[in-house]
């Protein structure tokens, strides 16, 4: 099986073209985040963190390129990048008259790594080498790509993003009931099989006060 080392790295873009890189980035930088709040105490106490959801997975890299062998402008390949940040008007899903559109979403592969769907936050341009026409003949591009989906994996062994979808806990206070706890958090008291279902809840009515609930579609 090759290694990443071996191989090509290229973002396959949502339109299925594939955007190759001339090198293989040095490293890769991936973030991977919960968010937690918590409520002040009063006397100094530490408060206990809550979960509030998870975060978007971040992916970062640096990708180089040089055409100083050919003599062609580096730009070629830069302005592929810098594409990836305008609205295609063509993705499924668009909608001139509520000016719903948005730019494609990529994943970034490398061997045997595969990223989740993303869409590119930015791209940081620097032009390091030009001809003496000024034709830019080597550029190196910082690119963070922010996670589109939960739906793709790291690795073909992995079958997990790493970031489920947001929702809210609830944890369960004396007295309450599922119907009670679905009209607070989805606003109808009929969804309580919705909870029971996500939380593996047979018998709605033995669920114990300080039981955590995962509220689904709340967040």
């Amino acid at each position: 099986m090759a290694s990443p080392s071996d191989s090509k790295a290229f973002l396959e873009t949502e339109g299925k073209e594939r955007i190759p890189c001339l090198f293989n980035p040095a490293e890769l930088s991936l973030q991977l985040r919960n968010s937690w709040a918590s409520d002040p105490m009063p006397g100094g106490v530490t408060p206990t963190l809550r979960y509030t959801g998870a975060g978007t997975g971040m992916l970062r890299l640096t990708l180089f390129f040089d055409t100083t062998d050919t003599g062609s402008a580096v730009t070629t390949y830069t302005a592929k990048l810098v594409g990836l940040l305008e609205v295609d008007s063509k993705l499924p899903g668009t909608k001139a008259s509520s000016n719903n559109a948005r730019p494609q979403w990529v994943v970034f592969h490398w061997g045997d790594f595969h990223s989740f769907k993303a869409v590119v936050a930015s791209v940081d341009l620097t032009f390091e080498y030009f001809s003496s026409s000024g034709t830019p003949l080597r550029a190196r591009a910082g690119l963070v790509l922010a996670q589109y989906q939960e739906d793709m994996a790291f690795g073909p062994q992995n079958p997990t993003s790493g970031t489920p979808r947001p929702h809210r806990v609830h944890r369960v206070q004396p007295g309450e009931t599922l119907d009670r706890i679905a009209a607070l958090h989805l606003g109808d008291a009929t969804s309580w099989r919705v909870i029971a279902q996500a939380n593996g809840v047979e018998d709605p009515l033995s669920v114990k006060p300080g039981t955590l609930l995962a509220i689904p579609g709340s967040a």
